[in-house]
């Protein structure tokens, strides 16, 4: 195993399925040969929204870089801004909203996997 080091920079973004102006780019994961974790940096525009959704097998561990949101846990609005660290367990219903006028971006870091369900607790936002 090498160590790996990628500018954030580098990957491509990809629209997030559901979403409306979101965007995530994986940094670091198994093609890289990260073996534990895939970390991935989201965007999320102005207007932009990740709709309520779960994974029941899979925790988050989030960091927001730049820009404040409404991120939603289980129900509970909760307003996280640059500099904050969050962490989801498995099963926690949740969704993101950018109400401001500036994009925000933020990693998150999730456990490698064989792969895992999304289940999605609202239709895709348009």
């Amino acid at each position: 195993m090498k160590p790996v080091i990628r500018s954030m920079d580098d990957p491509k973004p990809s629209p997030v399925a559901n979403s409306r102006g979101a965007t995530i780019q994986v940094l670091l994961g198994p093609p890289d040969g990260v073996p534990t974790f895939i970390t991935r940096r989201f965007t999320l525009e102005p207007g932009g929204r990740i709709p309520e959704h779960r994974h029941d097998s899979i925790e988050h561990e989030q960091v927001v870089l730049e820009g404040e949101m409404v991120l939603t846990l289980d129900g509970e609005e909760n307003t996280v801004r640059a500099g904050d660290a969050v962490f989801i367990p498995a099963g926690v219903a949740h969704s993101y909203e950018n109400r401001g006028t500036v994009p925000v971006r933020f990693l998150c870091i999730i456990p490698k996997t064989d792969g895992y369900q999304t289940e999605w607790l609202e239709p895709p936002a348009r």
